[in-house]
């Protein structure tokens, strides 16, 4: 398949041309930030193609593939959170990570999860006669998201599954489905590529410095390409120039400046930045922040271990939190509050 990323190409021809291994759902699942929403799509585009190539890949020329590449095709439906409003032209970077909304205004107040409502509205979808012969698809992204309600809908639908109907369920937390739902669906783990192939990627498409953010995006290449480019990028160098110099750090400001971006981004930023000086402090070397060393090696003989310890587990907490409808600035001045006070000298 030539429109996927280079790590999926062996999975991708052993899909097309094996339909046995589909059955009436698959469950594609991996480390977040590799590409598997985008490869749902186009495996979906190939399934509903009328004029497939020899390799059984969509041909991208049909009035079939120009509906589903318009977001109009009458048998593919996608379910995602109301906060996910992803387009098909959408990059595949933002389509990968949570911070997919190009309104962070309306992203604050959109639903994280996938309600049971949005499961319920499948039935006409699932039960009426398709617009073409074939299959009809639906895509969930990410299935994790689903809540509890909604989970025990779609196991209903899938314990009975109506004929030439595909569930496309994609997950970077499998664990957190329901195991019945996981036992229904043919699992397959997609591969992520190794650190050579990451980098190889990301300076193809223009990163100069790809070994900082594929570091700092905890090695997915999508998520570092989003750091470096999307939305977030100008947020992120702000705040690893506030965080690295502790005497120069204003946590009031910071939260201002942060406040329209995704609370949780914020949090896994400073969750990766706190367990780098824990680690350096521990073994010299440092996982996520690799151009930071000077200053991560300078906090990290300060730190306090005891109280190190109890800031990640009210970073644990915090995370939580930051998935529910919060006063984001107040919320962010008290993080930083903390923070400031953990990297002051003993």
């Amino acid at each position: 398949m030539n429109d996927i990323y280079p790590w999926q190409q062996a999975i991708g021809q052993k899909l097309l041309q094996s339909r046995s291994l589909w059955g009436h759902a698959v469950l594609l699942k991996g480390k977040k930030g590799t590409g598997k929403y985008d490869f749902a799509r186009l495996l979906a585009q190939s399934l509903l193609c009328t004029a497939p190539a020899t390799n059984r890949q969509a041909c991208g020329q049909c009035v079939s593939c120009g509906w589903f590449e318009q977001n109009g095709h009458p048998n593919f439906h996608a379910v995602l959170p109301e906060a996910l409003t992803v387009a098909a032209e959408g990059s595949a970077a933002k389509t990968e990570g949570d911070d997919v909304s190009t309104d962070k205004a309306a992203k604050k107040s959109a639903s994280q999860q996938i309600g049971i409502e949005q499961i319920r509205k499948l039935n006409d979808f699932v039960y009426l006669t398709g617009h073409q012969s074939g299959y009809k698809i639906i895509l969930i992204y990410p299935a994790e998201a689903m809540n509890t309600a909604a989970a025990n809908a779609l196991l209903k639908k899938l314990e009975e599954p109506p004929p030439d109907v595909l569930f496309l369920l994609v997950t970077h937390q499998a664990q957190h489905l329901l195991p019945t739902i996981r036992s229904r669906c043919q699992q397959l783990t997609m591969p992520a590529p190794d650190i050579t192939a990451s980098l190889t990627w990301l300076r193809q498409q223009g990163i100069n410095d790809a070994e900082q953010y594929l570091a700092a995006a905890g090695y997915s290449p999508l998520l570092a390409l989003q750091l470096a480019q999307g939305d977030d990028a100008q947020s992120f160098e702000q705040f690893i120039r506030q965080v690295a110099d502790p005497k120069r750090l204003d946590p009031l400001l910071l939260a201002e400046a942060l406040q329209q971006n995704s609370l949780p981004v914020v949090v896994t930023w400073l969750q990766k930045w706190c367990y780098d000086l824990v680690s350096y402090r521990a073994t010299g070397k440092a996982r996520y922040f690799l151009k930071q060393l000077p200053a991560i090696q300078a906090l990290s003989s300060q730190l306090d271990p005891l109280a190190c310890g109890a800031f990640f587990r009210e970073l644990n907490h915090k995370q939580k939190l930051a998935h529910h409808p919060l006063n984001p600035r107040l919320f962010l001045e008290d993080l930083f509050i903390a923070y400031a006070a953990l990297a002051q000298p003993r």
